[in-house]
């Protein structure tokens, strides 16, 4: 399948759509904030994943992707890339599909693994930019 397909499945329309933001953080320069005030502004529903902070846009912070109360549809990871193999590996066990891996970041063995275990993977591209994009 192709990537842009792929991205745009991911995206959807916005309403309804949940994103578990994995190191969200509460500092509003930070591109984990805006790009995700961003989002759902535009719909969507943002689950913080930050074990070191209780609360951000006013959503309450969860320490892993275990704790959500919902299966989020995308996993949006703002983390280094040395991050990702976990990330990976908590997707797999709770069956989430769809991982968003933010511009800049890359870790390819990562992502091999996770399409290996049936999870379609956006890597090095921002969703901001992406919806921003579909929105012209």
């Amino acid at each position: 399948m192709n990537e842009q397909r792929v991205v745009d499945e991911m995206l959807g329309d916005g309403r309804g759509r949940t994103i578990a933001v994995v190191g969200l953080s509460e500092n509003s320069g930070k591109p984990s904030h805006y790009v995700s005030a961003y989002m759902q502004q535009h719909g969507y529903r943002i689950y913080p994943v930050n074990p070191a902070i209780e609360s951000v846009l006013g959503e309450k912070s969860y320490a892993s992707l275990k704790d959500l109360p919902v299966k989020p549809d995308v996993v949006n990871v703002f983390r280094l890339p040395g991050a990702i193999p976990s990330i990976v590996d908590e997707m797999l066990a709770l069956g989430l599909k769809e991982l968003w891996v933010q511009q800049g970041i890359v870790n390819r063995e990562a992502a091999e693994r996770a399409e290996q275990g049936g999870i379609r993977v956006v890597m090095d591209r921002c969703i901001m930019v992406e919806h921003r994009r579909r929105q012209l």
